[in-house]
């Protein structure tokens, strides 16, 4: 396949040898092995930490020897979702490319460009010997889509730059210079729990359909939450028949907005027909508040193999649903200081029931650490409030903006320059960056982040926009040779 940018197919090539790789959280080992085999090939200096982040040194091409160190960042690991149809098997099949048109999808599933397209160009990069460079470092870390977990391990030392290109950011054009700051959310509800009831039959009530997509880059977008629906589907019910709940299952990861989420529910045989009226009834009121953002959303009723000797008490099911219909969700409230910018929102991302108790976990995100807390406290009192317990987990900071950065600078100039005068975007972003944790933990560093156009990342609607693959690898190449 020919392409207009002369690297295109290169730095391709590397991408699709990446996504043969399962690399979920937690399981970057292979790719990771890969890597260090590629790199020792090129006689570069390899190290790992003891999290398993790598880093590759690549010596500086001639005349650059003196030249800072430049670090490019990017990590390992990637978001596995996949469609309700997909059998794909994330930790052992390779993801399927489909190419279509100006860009590159998966098959069913997550694609992995977010962030194997920054590996993709850090490798293409650090193997051609023709181009010129100062010192460079690859610093590739681990577990970043779980809370940026392989950035906080990092310590004084592991790498020596203190310029850093992030290649995680997602719209080319734009120079992403600040990001919010997070935490994530367990709550731990008791609830009790009966014998069912004679006369009552099991069912499944199943949300989906709905668009999903990254807690932070999207959360604005107002798309539809699974568990939210599925919470507000099972409140309309219960008001109008007895079902009581025997279980709970919706969402993945703690930074994709929910797509699908389903119950199982016990409801008087007699009432059956009551039933399917009244989801039908919802599903069509849901549809139009959400046909918009979500116009493939549905709710129906799934036969289901499953049985359960015990439902949650009445009293309870009411209890597990107004837990699900209070919680936050979306935007909670847009920055004054930024324009466009939302400043602090919440991903209700998970719920299940897990030895007898209602689990579920939620992610906060903020540009302001007052009020990053602030809706973290309010989750809590929630919790409280039905005699539930909460720990917070795999928090980072936010990354504060620095407008008189020389690598902002220099950065705006060139884009200015390569591309007739067009301005590039100066942002701040929600979605959380490792630059972030980087910056709060190691002193004077001096970064910035770009990348290629990245739609729905953390869905299986994840694509890639090939043109705009070379762009950022001409500002990249430019802004090194620069860096002198």
């Amino acid at each position: 396949m020919a392409f207009k940018h002369h690297k295109t197919t290169e730095i391709l090539k590397w991408f699709e040898q990446i996504s043969q790789f399962p690399r979920c959280s937690k399981n970057e080992g292979a790719v990771r092995e890969w890597l260090i085999k590629q790199a020792q090939e090129n006689h570069f200096e390899v190290k790992t930490d003891n999290v398993q982040n790598l880093l590759i040194k690549v010596p500086a091409s001639q005349g650059y020897e003196q030249s800072p160190i430049v670090v490019l960042q990017g990590h390992l690991d990637m978001v596995c979702e996949k469609t309700p149809d997909s059998n794909h098997d994330f930790s052992t099949d390779p993801i399927k490319l489909i190419y279509e048109g100006d860009w590159i999808t998966a098959d069913k599933t997550t694609l992995g460009a977010d962030n194997g397209i920054a590996i993709a160009l850090a490798m293409t990069l650090a193997v051609d010997k023709e181009l010129a460079h100062p010192p460079l470092e690859l610093l590739f870390t681990v577990d970043e889509e779980s809370g940026l977990i392989g950035a906080s391990a990092l310590a004084p030392g592991f790498f020596d730059g203190r310029i850093l290109i992030n290649l995680d950011s997602e719209e080319e054009g734009h120079l992403t210079v600040g990001c919010a700051g997070g935490l994530n959310t367990h709550l731990s509800v008791p609830i009790d729990w009966a014998e069912v009831p004679t006369h009552y039959q099991l069912m499944k009530v199943k949300a989906g359909g709905m668009k999903g997509g990254h807690s932070g880059v999207e959360i604005h977008a107002e798309k539809a939450n699974a568990i939210k629906i599925l919470a507000q589907t099972l409140h309309y019910l219960k008001k109008q028949v007895d079902i009581r709940l025997a279980n709970l299952s919706g969402g993945n990861a703690h930074n994709a907005i929910p797509r699908d989420c389903e119950a199982w529910v016990f409801v008087p045989k007699n009432q059956i027909e009551t039933v399917k009226t009244i989801l039908l009834e919802t599903e069509t009121l849901l549809k139009s508040a959400y046909k918009n953002t979500d116009p493939d959303l549905f709710i129906k009723v799934e036969g289901c193999n499953e049985t359960y000797n015990q439902a949650i008490t009445l009293e309870h099911t009411g209890k597990v649903i107004d837990v699900l219909m209070v919680q936050p969700h979306g935007v909670a409230a847009m920055s004054t200081e930024i324009e466009g910018v939302v400043e602090t929102s919440n991903n209700l991302a998970n719920v299940s029931v897990k030895a007898g108790k209602l689990e579920v976990l939620t992610s906060q995100r903020s540009l302001l650490v007052s009020k990053l807390e602030a809706l973290t406290h309010q989750i809590e009192a929630v919790a409280r409030l039905v005699g539930g317990e909460t720990h917070n987990e795999t928090y980072y900071p936010p990354w504060q903006p620095n407008m008189e950065s020389l690598l902002l600078a220099k950065s705006l100039q060139i884009y200015e320059r390569l591309f007739d005068d067009q301005k590039p975007v100066v942002k701040v972003i929600h979605a959380g960056l490792e630059c972030g944790v980087i910056g709060d933990k190691i002193s004077g560093m001096d970064m910035i982040a770009i990348g290629p156009t990245l739609n729905s990342p953390h869905s299986p609607d994840e694509k890639i926009h090939i043109g705009s693959i070379g762009r950022v690898w001409d500002l990249l190449l430019e802004l090194l040779k620069e860096l002198k």
